[in-house]
């Protein structure tokens, strides 16, 4: 069965309101935790992401995978305290 329905792709814009960035690998490697704002024509959705990249021989930022967390207050703080307790023995 042939299916002719066509999904139209919508445009996202992606804004970056605040971020930070932890150094690793004798600064060779990054995580950043950003606070961002993904806008399309049917509006806009706030999330953070978590996000973990490397610099290249010029300087310049790679970001290799990352995940996009719910901007919800109750959310971010259970992700927060499961991460502390991975490293708690």
């Amino acid at each position: 069965m042939n299916n002719d329905r066509q999904f139209e792709q919508k445009k996202v814009d992606f804004e970056t309101l605040k971020s930070e960035e932890v150094k690793f690998k004798n600064d060779t490697q990054f995580v950043e935790i950003a606070r961002k704002k993904a806008k399309t024509d049917e509006g806009e959705n706030e999330f953070v992401s978590i996000s973990r990249g490397y610099f290249t021989p010029q300087g310049e930022r790679r970001f290799r995978r990352s995940v996009a967390i719910p901007s919800d207050a109750n959310v971010v703080e259970g992700v927060a305290n499961a991460l502390k307790n991975m490293i708690e023995e």
